[in-house]
């Protein structure tokens, strides 16, 4: 009998390790949109990713992360919402405590700038405890090193460190990651997937491209 593919709508993907969900199916919120295959591993409440990792979710500002990507334990998103006004002398959020207070400075606390949604691309993997400020959006195939403090964008295949994080290497060349960017196997059907699995783990751009190419998958044309 042939192994199953892993089902994307059940969120504990292997029963026998409760510290791994898979979050599309877990999360609730439509501000928060997530990819199938998308994992977080944590082994206390992984189920309560979406209170206890997505902070500050108090306005518009969408979190947004692609498909196949891993999170490891304590990966967390900074909202927008957790910005405080910083126009005057003082930062203190008067207007979150209503009555008068609120009522006196409403504008300022709505007028506030907001660096937009959070975008993370497709199999992104981020380590042990990274945390991704408001607005940032990082490219496919990025690696996030543990403990990082992501504040500004990442680009494609690009592995960041540090606090706040930088550029550490780039996985592949400019021709390699442009290259990957058209074939999108992430994109492919989840049986295509599985065909070529050894390759997407243990490939080269090169073979994932040709893949794409024999089955007419390219996303983009050149140029």
């Amino acid at each position: 009998m042939p192994a199953e593919i892993p089902d994307p709508n059940t969120v504990h993907p292997m029963p026998e390790h409760h510290r791994v969900v898979l979050l599309k199916p877990l999360v609730t919120d439509p501000r928060i949109q997530v990819g199938e295959y998308t994992y977080y591993d944590d082994p206390d409440n992984a189920e309560l990713f979406e209170q206890r990792n997505v902070l500050y979710a108090y306005g518009p500002e969408k979190l947004v992360i692609g498909r196949y990507c891993a999170l490891a334990t304590g990966t967390r998103f900074i909202m927008a919402g957790a910005n405080h006004p910083n126009v005057g002398v003082s930062t203190f959020p008067f207007t979150i405590f209503g009555g008068e207070w609120a009522e006196r400075t409403l504008d300022i606390l709505t007028g506030l700038s907001t660096r937009g949604d959070t975008i993370v691309g497709n199999d992104v993997w981020f380590g042990y405890g990274a945390l991704v400020m408001p607005g940032v959006r990082i490219g496919d195939g990025a690696i996030i090193a543990a403990g990082s403090v992501v504040t500004s964008d990442v680009e494609p295949y690009t592995i960041v460190g540090g606090n706040p994080a930088r550029p550490v290497k780039r996985r592949f060349d400019d021709a390699e990651i442009e290259r990957l960017l058209r074939a999108a196997w992430w994109d492919w059907p989840v049986e295509l997937v599985t065909e070529h699995v050894r390759t997407i783990m243990a490939g080269s751009p090169a073979q994932i491209e040709a893949v794409a190419a024999e089955h007419g998958l390219f996303t983009r044309e050149d140029g």
